[in-house]
């Protein structure tokens, strides 16, 4: 008599412990990135800064409403148009309507803006507020896509402190700069085209998406003049789109067609389809005979013929 020996049963394993998540970088080393990351805009921010600010005083304006303009407006161009409409005590229907034409481009940047990585509702609403065409260029470019929420945010805020340090600066300081210095109110265009070159560097040979900039603008330009800037976003916003939709349709076709051919290369492969059958199991003649031998008749599991 043959007796199997006895099993010892020992004490349970531990089960195995999952790695710890990385953890996040810490908020100074955020902030200090973020710092490095807003100087060459910062200095775009300060020349311009300085004009507002010199530009509120010889209106008549008293010093601290450059800041309160810079701190709670935070519109770049439209601050210098609203210079103007405040001088002239125009109706706050009018601001409005100015105010939604000069920044209606934001819409648009919220395509693209990685406003999912911020966390935190506080710090959502903020980075929707400070939303300006320099921290759209620098957060969704091809180097940021491994920033963090708190580095974006940290972003936005320096831009947003250079611009109100700079409009409160050439406020109190601007009967100090020469009426005759010029090239200031070139600073911004200057920054928008160096932003610009560095946006068709991260392309890296994705050609047609500047030539359908540059179509789109001049488009624009001929159709809509009055409404240039408007139009082209429009312009351009609709043919990356139309490219996207016809980019996912190609794509659609082909993995159906791969699909097919592999699922048939899969039946024959398996003996569920023998060659010379159709894909439902009927033979040349249509007679149904092409079907596997072992799921003829009474047995239907395929394998050999049972013994007597």
């Amino acid at each position: 008599m043959h007796t199997s020996p006895p099993v010892t049963v020992g004490p349970p394993r531990p089960s195995p412990v999952p790695p710890a998540a990385p953890a996040a970088p810490a908020l100074p080393s955020q902030a200090l990135a973020a710092f490095k990351d807003s100087i060459g805009a910062g200095l775009g921010f300060v020349t311009v800064g300085l004009a507002f600010g010199a530009l509120v005083t010889q209106s008549g304006l008293e010093w601290w409403w450059a800041g309160l303009s810079a701190a709670l407006a935070f519109g770049g161009s439209f601050e210098f148009l609203l210079i103007g409409l405040v001088t002239a005590v125009a109706p706050l229907a009018t601001i409005g309507v100015s105010a939604f034409m000069v920044n209606v481009r934001h819409v648009f940047y919220a395509l693209s803006f990685p406003l999912h990585r911020i966390p935190g509702r506080v710090s959502k609403t903020y980075s929707t507020f400070a939303l300006c065409d320099e921290a759209y260029a620098l957060a969704a470019g091809e180097q940021a896509r491994a920033w963090t929420g708190r580095r974006i945010v940290c972003l936005q805020l320096f831009l947003h402190l250079y611009w109100v340090g700079s409009a409160v600066a050439g406020a109190l300081l601007g009967s100090l700069i020469p009426e005759r210095v010029t090239g200031l109110d070139f600073a911004l265009t200057a920054l928008f085209a160096v932003l610009a070159v560095d946006a068709v560097r991260d392309l890296r040979g994705d050609l047609p998406t500047p030539v359908l900039a540059l179509l789109s603008a001049l488009a624009a330009r001929l159709l809509f003049p009055g409404e240039m800037l408007l139009a082209a976003f429009a312009l351009f916003t609709a043919g990356l789109l139309a490219r996207h939709f016809a980019a996912g349709r190609k794509a659609g076709s082909a993995t159906t067609g791969g699909t097919g051919a592999s699922t048939a290369h899969a039946e024959d492969a398996y003996g569920t389809r023998p060659s010379g059958t159709s894909p439902g199991g009927m033979g040349p003649d249509g007679t149904g005979l092409g079907r596997r031998p072992g799921l003829a008749g009474g047995d239907r599991s395929g394998g050999s013929p049972s013994r007597a």
